[in-house]
C-alpha cells in the first residue's frame, strides 16, 4: 500500500494541503445561479433534453451508509421461501458504500415510521416494490441505476425512464388535486429563472425511496428543482412533506450527468417478465423445479 501510494503521488495523483481541500470543498453558493444554460430553440427557457444519470449509490440507500451484505431468494417449489431461508449472494449483491444525499444525513421519522422502516430493511426483498418491477415513483426514480431521459418542447416536459418504462407528463396548468393516487403521482410543474420546479401529489403509500426500506405515506408531497450547473450537469433537489411519516420536512440533493454520444439513448428494461415466476409461480399447476 505504502508503494502504491508513493507511486500515485509521483504521478500527482495524490494531493495534500489547500489543495486537496479546495478539491473536495462544495461549490460556492453563487456559482451555480452563474451558469447561463443553452436556451431551447425559439424560446427563453433552458434546454434541459437529454438522457441523464446519477453517479451515486442513493438507489440502495439515500441515507449516508457503509457497504453491507444482502441476501438472495432462494427458490422453493411454490415460490420463495421465507426470509430465515435467504442465502447469502456474496459480492455480486452486496450494497456499496455511500455518503448519502439527505440533507443533514438523517431522515426524520416518526418513532412509528422508524420502526416500519426498520421492518422492511430486514425484509426487503419480500416488501421492495422495486423486486417486483412495480414503479418507483418521485424522487426514486430519479436515481436508480437507470437512466431517463427528458423530452422537452416549448410547450411541455415528458420524462421517460428506462425502469419498467415510467413515464411522467409535466403539467404547467394545475388541474387542481389529482383524481386518484397513483404510482408516479401528478406533476405540476413552473419555471423560476433556470430552475425548474416540479410539484408532485397523489402519490400512492406503496412506493419507496431506496432498497433500504426507507418509506412514506400517500400524504406525501414532493417538491423538485432542477437547475442547470453546466453544459452537462443538473443539480437535483426535492423536498419531502408527509407529517404522517414524518417530523418536519427534509430534503435530498445530488447532481445528474448528461449522458453523451452512442449512451444517449435509453434501453429497454420492461422487468414484468422477470417477475412473474417469483410472483405467480406458486399458482402453476406443475411448480417449477
Amino acid at each position: 500500500m505504502i508503494r502504491i501510494a508513493a507511486a500515485l503521488a509521483a504521478a500527482g495523483l495524490v494531493m495534500s494541503g489547500p489543495a486537496a481541500v479546495a478539491q473536495t470543498k462544495a461549490p460556492k453558493a453563487g456559482s451555480v445561479a452563474a451558469y447561463k444554460a443553452p436556451r431551447l430553440a425559439g424560446t427563453k427557457l433552458p434546454d434541459l433534453n437529454g438522457v441523464w444519470q446519477v453517479m451515486n449509490t442513493a438507489g440502495w440507500d439515500i441515507e449516508p451508509h457503509a457497504p453491507r451484505a444482502a441476501l438472495q431468494m432462494r427458490p422453493g417449489p411454490h415460490g420463495p421461501l421465507p426470509a430465515k431461508e435467504l442465502l447469502p449472494l456474496g459480492a455480486v449483491g452486496a450494497v456499496p458504500g455511500g455518503a448519502g444525499v439527505v440533507d443533514g444525513g438523517e431522515i426524520p421519522y416518526t418513532p412509528e415510521a422508524r420502526k416500519l422502516r426498520d421492518e422492511n430493511r430486514a425484509d426487503y426483498l419480500a416488501r421492495d416494490p422495486e423486486v417486483k418491477c412495480y414503479l418507483p415513483g418521485v424522487p426514486r426514480a430519479n436515481y436508480m441505476h437507470l437512466p431517463f431521459q427528458i423530452l422537452q418542447s416549448d410547450r411541455t416536459v415528458m420524462i421517460a425512464y428506462e425502469y419498467a418504462g415510467a413515464v411522467r407528463s409535466l403539467m404547467f396548468d394545475d388541474p387542481g388535486p389529482a383524481p386518484v393516487d397513483s404510482w408516479m403521482g401528478q406533476s405540476v410543474a413552473k419555471w423560476e429563472g433556470d430552475t425548474l420546479v416540479v410539484t408532485v401529489t397523489g402519490q400512492n403509500d406503496r412506493t419507496w425511496f431506496d432498497r433500504a426500506g426507507n418509506h412514506h405515506s400517500d400524504q406525501m408531497t414532493v417538491v423538485e428543482r432542477w437547475t442547470p450547473t453546466g453544459p452537462n450537469t443538473m443539480r437535483y433537489e426535492a423536498e419531502i412533506t408527509d407529517p404522517n411519516t414524518f417530523t418536519r420536512p427534509w430534503k435530498m440533493s445530488m447532481n445528474l450527468y448528461r449522458r453523451l454520444g452512442e449512451d444517449a439513448r435509453l434501453q429497454q428494461f420492461k422487468c414484468v417478465e422477470f417477475v412473474e415466476e417469483l410472483m405467480y409461480g406458486h399458482l402453476r399447476k406443475e411448480p417449477v423445479k
